[in-house]
């Protein structure tokens, strides 16, 4: 699709799908077996373990998302209305997957990344830091 993006004569935008940032937590913590419960609003909003189906670290009622304020927007747009008719219409591009299943493919890739540097660190080695 980027790609597809990247050859036209003038440059323009595309939309392929639309989703909150919350959409996408919690379809990626559906994937690891939890459920999140939200409370707050704005930078105060907090994501928090309501259920957990592997019975495994993070405990319930721990606190797994936080909003960073430095990527907080207080004067977003409450309501963005996309169309992906224009990507297929000028592109010619479908969707191959759905989002539930792009979101469930990176969160295994995530938690297969996090269990080798489990491994990695008891074994006695450094294993990279994927945040900031």
């Amino acid at each position: 699709m980027q790609w597809l993006m990247l050859q036209q004569e003038k440059p323009d935008d595309f939309v392929i799908e639309q989703h909150t940032v919350r959409d996408f937590v919690d379809a990626a913590a559906g994937e690891l077996g939890i459920t999140l419960r939200w409370e707050g609003e704005g930078v105060g909003k907090t994501g928090i373990i309501e259920t957990n189906a592997n019975d495994t670290s993070p405990k319930l009622s721990t606190v797994v998302v936080r909003v960073d304020p430095r990527y907080f927007r207080p004067t977003e747009v409450e309501t963005l209305l996309c169309d992906p008719t224009k990507a297929n219409t000028e592109l010619g591009w479908e969707p191959v997957i759905t989002f539930r299943e792009l979101v469930a493919e990176m969160a295994r890739e995530d938690l297969a990344l996090a269990k080798k540097d489990v491994v990695i660190e008891k074994a006695g080695f450094r294993s990279f830091r994927y945040y900031e």
